[in-house]
């Protein structure tokens, strides 16, 4: 906030002979009128400016934008007959429709968000908020996907996962996802992409650079067959596979990245389990 103090404006102007008086005192309530008005202008445009930036955006959001953020969409209704639906298509995904628990997940493999709903960087975890501190490190967040994979693991649960380009470095790693799933070796791969370790391929080696097929299969050794993926990302074969699963989260109303779906109930972003579980605990009674 600009503050004008007039008293030293005054105190400061230089002192008039005494023979000028009659005219300073004409001039000197003038130039208080145009230093008032001027320190309006100046107070209306610092408030514009402080306007046009916006209210910094919350924890787990994808804007990277300094200017006011446009009124948000209407979101599609999506019912339980969409969810069980997508288990018809081609996605990746575990189990079928007919279990009572149906979860989607909706992510890019380099976002940061779904690294700290994935679980298993840490470090990036505790990085972004206290609130997203791992119950294992002596925080409260317990992340949703190794929950996920357990109820899927243990047949409780169905689930599918579908790729939105939420922080933009990610198509090489899902096209690993797409292969990986070929090989039956999805969770291995994606446990792997999850670490501190696959996000900095991901974000800073790799990023979307087809030729680095050997650099992210290399990294993938020991959990899926090297050879096998590499040959199957340098193919191309999944490469329009990106842009259906994309205009499949448009439909779902999904907007960034982490998105969850626990049957048609919606988590939009990185929720702790905490909060989620109470959803899927009623869907499994």
């Amino acid at each position: 906030m600009i503050v004008i103090n007039y008293v030293y404006i005054l105190d400061s102007m230089p002192k008039l002979p005494k023979f000028k008086f009659h005219l300073a005192g004409k001039l000197v309530p003038a130039l208080v009128v145009v230093i008032v008005l001027m320190a309006f202008a100046l107070g209306a445009m610092w408030g514009k400016l402080q306007g046009a930036s916006g209210p910094a955006p919350a924890a787990g959001t994808t804007t990277q934008t300094t200017q006011a953020a446009p009124a948000a969409p209407v979101q599609p209704k999506v019912a339980l007959a969409d969810i069980k639906s997508l288990f018809n298509g081609n996605y990746i995904q575990f189990g079928d429709a007919n279990r009572k628990l149906l979860f989607v997940e909706v992510a890019d493999p380099s976002c940061p968000y779904c690294h700290v709903a994935g679980g298993l960087n840490p470090q990036l975890n505790a990085q972004v908020g206290s609130q997203f501190k791992l119950v294992s490190d002596g925080g409260s967040y317990i992340a949703p996907v190794v929950e996920m994979h357990k109820l899927v693991d243990a047949g409780k649960a169905s689930f599918v996962w579908i790729y939105s380009p939420g922080h933009g470095n990610g198509e090489m790693g899902t096209k690993a996802l797409y292969c990986a799933a070929d090989l039956g070796k999805f969770w291995e791969v994606h446990d792997k992409l999850m670490t501190s370790a696959g996000y900095d391929l991901l974000n800073t080696k790799v990023l979307n650079d087809k030729t680095k097929s050997g650099e992210i299969a290399s990294f993938l050794a020991g959990a899926v067959d090297t050879a096998k993926l590499k040959s199957c990302l340098d193919s191309g074969k999944y490469d329009q596979r990106l842009t259906s699963d994309q205009a499949q989260a448009a439909k779902l109303g999904v907007n960034g990245t982490p998105g969850f779906f626990i049957n048609e109930t919606n988590f939009a972003g990185a929720y702790s389990w905490k909060d989620m579980q109470p959803v899927a605990d009623a869907a499994l009674k």
